[in-house]
């Protein structure tokens, strides 16, 4: 069991406020998973720049060799600005300093660890960030140990996340079909494998919505999945759906939450569209690039 929550901007409106009104999102779910939490926002991209967010503090990326790379820390997580042109090179030595890389992408920053929902967006500043959309989860530990590796939300690819709710049972064949693909996956959770999965698809060229369709065929289990994309916005749940889930729109906003008591303190939800997600259904929403 664990709980996740999304929440999407349809106009400038809320963006300024997006991690105020997801914070007490996720916080709401804590006591579907109180082992570790975390959470991704896709701010404002910066022309010429990429971001790379990192488990390390700033004084552990004094020696990255590159100018021009710009930092911010949150406790134990640092997002850095790259030159577009410096990108391969900072990578390689962040490699070579052991330097976790949790995120990449123009717009996205990922944090997570240990603890509480209320912990999590507390240490990294969640309710003072910005965006145009943004997914949190909060975990109980079922597939692998209690730790920050473990904890989710999981990205593996540029501006891709995915929070999910439930299990799949497929997920070591697929995590091998995978790695013959390029693409490896370096946890046990098969939230991971449902996460590298899209980013196949997406590097087959197709757009989030038909990636969605497709895990409808290929994944096999019972699961409810929220991504986030540069610009867009997916759920999707299995054709069984066992797992509760419930969504909500407004003037302003998409909202997902895996109980409405996620959704009950959002602006305008008085007056919102509320309903379940129908199984098997794509649901999506994008912004104008």
């Amino acid at each position: 069991m664990c709980g996740i929550v999304g929440l999407f901007a349809k106009t400038q409106r809320y963006e300024a406020s997006m991690g105020a009104l997801l914070a007490p999102m996720l916080v709401s779910m804590s006591d579907r998973g109180p082992d570790s939490a975390g959470f991704a926002v896709f701010g404002d991209r910066i022309d010429g720049f990429e971001k790379i967010t990192v488990r390390a503090r700033k004084d552990a990326l004094s020696d990255l060799g590159v100018e021009g790379v710009q930092l911010s820390e949150a406790d134990d997580h640092t997002v850095l600005q790259v030159p577009e042109e410096s990108i391969e090179r900072v990578l390689k030595r962040l490699a070579e300093l052991d330097i976790r890389v949790v995120a990449t992408g123009k717009r996205m920053s990922l944090f997570k660890g240990v603890g509480l929902p209320e912990q999590v967006t507390g240490t990294y500043g969640l309710s003072q960030m910005t965006g145009t959309h943004a997914l949190g989860h909060t975990r109980m530990a079922t597939e692998s140990a209690v730790t920050t590796d473990g904890a989710h939300p999981f990205t593996t690819g540029p501006d891709l996340c995915l929070v999910h709710n439930g299990s799949l049972s497929n997920h070591a064949s697929m995590k091998r079909k995978l790695s013959r693909e390029g693409i490896e996956v370096t946890s046990d959770n098969d939230s991971e494998v449902a996460s590298a999965y899209l980013t196949w698809r997406l590097g087959q060229g197709l757009g989030l919505a038909d990636a969605l369709e497709g895990s409808l065929s290929d994944l096999d289990g019972f699961f409810t999945f929220v991504v986030g994309t540069a610009d867009g916005f997916g759920v999707l749940r299995d054709p069984i759906a066992c797992k509760p889930a419930v969504m909500a729109e407004t003037e302003d906003l998409i909202a997902f939450g895996s109980e409405y008591r996620a959704l009950a303190r959002l602006p305008g939800i008085e007056d919102a569209k509320i309903w379940e997600p129908e199984p098997g259904k794509v649901y999506f929403w994008e912004h104008a690039a």
